[in-house]
């Protein structure tokens, strides 16, 4: 990569928002449209053509197989998973299993890689600040959930490489806000960041101090978001068409884009006034004729009782996350709410029992976290010089032992970077070889955990069993990157690797996603 500017970005679940330091202070970039985010949606037009943000978000609904929205939900997991299984149901475009068995998209143009759709979404936010700025865009800081785990962190880095960007360091989205919100804040205060956005939920706990901002704990959720509340809304709609005209809408892709539409509107609206109506008519034609779907007196109350189990699925993370920090809710002095989804009263009166203090509102939920990334460009550029962010790993890392058992070396919520070791023995008589299965998890299990990883070290001396000791070392980096070094102690021979998850993206398909380049003529 050449020398350029680097920006910091927020690829959201729902909207991108880019921003640069400029004269000591961050600036959002408008996207072509004038609009300070860009929603994160991609589609393919008939003429091949690539229409992405609200040019693709405008024509969802009469090219809905076709309109790719919500990918951030797919980066980094398994096609058979349940969580990718319940999402292929409720969007009007299909997804596939990859030869790896990935989840990944697929329309009539092909099929598509999480990290190519977003790739195409950071390229043109390349494209936007380079035409904003006057210069070349070369290198990013990306934001990511907290919770995300080794292989979402590195396909969201493979979809910088795609389009062009070299990503120079991946933030927790938490941390990202937390330091947008306190850059400026000289007193020391305990903050708790409630993250719900579009498709993720995040919760830190966080110590600011003196310019040095420190994680102490971060849990979540990667799949709980506000695409779940419109989807609750959604099937409440749905079962009552069906009830009232005998007709089933969920296999008529135009009808539940329109339905969707209708549904995130509805929701956002409900967010500021108590009742608000939705009116889809001519949704679709029975033998009788044209069918309407109407809800004239749609009410705050029952979209949070559609929501009550989603708004539960807060408790957890938050009493989790405290647990973590060793604090009480009563130790914290500040909350602070980012995320579109932040904005609904239910959201906020949860946030307030569970920490017992009404939050703090005095940011833009949707572009805090862009803030807070460019503001770590300046830190990484030496532009903020008395700045210091110390973030943790979500996950605690081990390797697999005798029994299925999963040895753990460093714990989850552990300052990073950092390196731990470990001695093991090995097992059996004459054994010449120890493979290392390395894992990601809570479980004591390694069956209930996420392989990362595996590599042999060989030819290690003919020994009985527990006279060879190996040497285990865990090195995670400021991006939370994983490499494991082995070493047999006797003659030190020794191996290491850098864990690449068990799915993603080849070098090869990376180098040749990045020679297609964009193939679009209509953006917003």
């Amino acid at each position: 990569m050449g020398s350029g500017v680097m920006i910091g970005i927020d690829l959201g679940t729902t909207n991108c928002c880019v921003a640069v330091l400029q004269g000591g202070s961050p600036t959002i970039i408008n996207s072509r449209q004038g609009q300070r985010t860009m929603p994160s949606v991609v589609a393919f037009a008939d003429n091949g053509d690539e229409l992405v943000g609200v040019t693709a978000q405008r024509q969802a609904v009469t090219n809905p197989n076709r309109t790719i929205y919500g990918v951030k939900r797919l980066i980094g997991r398994k096609f058979k998973e349940p969580s990718m299984q319940s999402w292929n149901k409720s969007v009007a475009y299909d997804l596939c299993a990859a030869a790896n068995g990935d989840a990944w998209v697929k329309t009539r143009d092909g099929e598509f890689s999480p990290q190519e759709i977003s790739a195409i979404l950071l390229r043109e936010i390349k494209d936007v600040a380079e035409d904003y700025l006057g210069e070349p865009v070369s290198s990013a800081v990306i934001t990511v959930p907290a919770y995300f785990n080794d292989g979402q962190r590195q396909a969201t880095k493979d979809a910088g490489k795609i389009a062009g960007l070299e990503v120079k360091h991946i933030v927790n989205e938490p941390t990202a806000a937390a330091l947008g919100y306190g850059i400026d804040k000289d007193r020391e205060q305990t903050i708790a960041i409630f993250d719900l956005g579009g498709g993720t939920f995040d919760v830190t706990i966080m110590r600011s101090a003196d310019g040095v901002f420190e994680v102490l704990a971060t849990h979540g959720d990667t799949f709980l978001g506000g695409d779940d509340f419109d989807h609750a809304l959604m099937e409440y709609l749905l079962d009552e068409f069906e009830n009232d005209f005998q007709h089933d809408l969920r296999d008529d892709p135009v009808a539940l884009q329109r339905l969707k539409d209708a549904c995130e509107t509805a929701k956002k609206e409900l967010s500021s006034t108590p009742t608000t109506s939705i009116n889809l008519p001519f949704i679709c034609t029975g033998p009788s004729g044209p069918m309407h779907l109407r809800h004239d007196m749609l009410e705050r109350e029952l979209l949070e009782d559609l929501c009550s189990e989603l708004l539960d699925r807060l408790d957890e993370p938050c009493h989790q996350a405290l647990d973590d920090a060793g604090l009480t809710a009563d130790e914290v002095d500040q909350v602070l709410l980012v995320g579109g989804m932040s904005r609904m009263p239910g959201v906020q009166l949860k946030v307030e029992e569970i920490f017992g203090k009404i939050s703090s509102r005095d940011v833009n939920p949707d572009e805090i976290v862009a803030i807070g990334a460019a503001t770590q460009c300046a830190i990484m550029t030496g532009e903020l010089q008395d700045v210091i962010l110390l973030d943790v790993t979500p996950h605690s890392l081990g390797v697999r032992v005798k029994g299925g058992r999963m040895s753990r070396l460093i714990a989850k919520n552990t300052t990073v970077p950092t390196s731990e070791k470990k001695l093991f023995a090995t097992t059996s008589d004459d054994q010449d070889f120890v493979e290392i299965t390395v894992y990601q998890g809570e479980s004591e299990m390694v069956d209930d955990n996420t392989l990362l990883g595996r590599f042999i070290l060989g030819d290690i001396p003919k020994r009985k069993a527990g006279e060879i000791n190996v040497e285990v070392t865990f090195l995670i980096d400021a991006d939370g990157v994983v490499s494991v070094t082995a070493k047999e102690t006797l003659t030190g021979k020794q191996a290491s690797v850098k864990i690449s998850p068990s799915g993603g993206l080849t070098a090869t398909q990376i180098d040749e996603a990045s020679g297609r380049g964009p193939r679009r003529a209509a953006v917003g």
